[in-house]
């Protein structure tokens, strides 16, 4: 294991560990709005911080890029971290939630972790030397036909009408056309799943970085695609995100094209 992807897994571990330990005392944690249906924990800000303090024993001058805390120093290596996936779910004690960690070398992604504490599930992946599930190598999925299909998404609860609308219109196509839909609340597992072969295929509008690299990476090493909307590689700076193993990835864009909206082609 290369040994950023090694401090990456001790961090992951390290916040996952924090979490659980947190699970039974949902009552006394002190939430605070980000915005609207937007929260954040203490328990993240925690397992953030944790995270940085780790990193920073082995890779001192190395920058952040983290969902609570933002962007901090400046150097080649990025680390990009979300604490705690899913934290509508863990505040309502929904066991679906994990870590995602990965590192960004002069704009590359080069490794990616994503952790899941409550099943002690480990994905972890770096560029050119594949991705694994608890050591075991994954693959996407062999699945042809979008009418076979599992596909996961993520509803755009703070977006405007309009793209609500399109959504929409994106989610009625696809639950008449695939095998059926997902929607767990946490994009980094979905994606992670969808490196494993658990899903056939993923998209969501308007993410941010921290929520997708770590699995973008993984699909990306098992075989897969990760686009945009309209099927270019812009999804780290819109935040629209399709993936899926080659096959029902083409499918889904043919699916998704019909509702897309001015802002959601750009």
């Amino acid at each position: 294991m290369h040994p950023l992807l090694n401090i990456g897994v001790r961090a992951a571990r390290r916040a996952g560990d924090l979490i659980v330990r947190h699970i039974n005392q949902l009552d006394a944690i002190k939430v605070d709005t980000k915005g609207r249906n937007d929260f954040v924990s203490e328990v993240d800000r925690m397992a953030e911080q944790d995270i940085i303090r780790t990193v920073q024993k082995s890779y001192p001058d190395h920058a952040f890029l983290a969902e609570e805390s933002g962007s901090s120093g400046d150097a080649e290596y990025v680390w990009i971290i979300d604490p705690l996936d899913g934290t509508t779910n863990f505040l309502h004690g929904f066991p679906v939630f994990c870590v995602s960690i990965a590192v960004m070398h002069r704009g590359r992604l080069e490794h990616g972790v994503i952790y899941d504490p409550l099943r002690q599930e480990l994905f972890t992946a770096s560029r050119g030397a594949g991705a694994t599930l608890d050591g075991r190598r994954m693959r996407v999925s062999e699945t042809r036909l979008l009418s076979k299909a599992l596909v996961g998404t993520g509803f755009p609860f703070r977006s405007e009408p309009e793209t609500l609308d399109a959504y929409m219109g994106m989610l009625r196509a696809a639950l008449c056309e695939t095998s059926d839909v997902r929607r767990p609340g946490a994009a980094a597992l979905d994606l992670a799943y969808v490196a494993a072969g658990r899903l056939d295929g993923f998209w969501e509008i308007g993410l941010n970085l921290w929520d997708v690299a770590a699995g973008a990476l993984m699909i990306q090493e098992c075989g897969g695609l990760v686009t945009d909307l309209g099927g270019r590689d812009g999804w780290q700076q819109s935040g629209h995100v399709v993936a899926g193993n080659p096959k029902v990835h083409e499918a889904l864009l043919k699916l998704i094209e019909p509702h897309l909206t001015p802002s959601l082609r750009s």
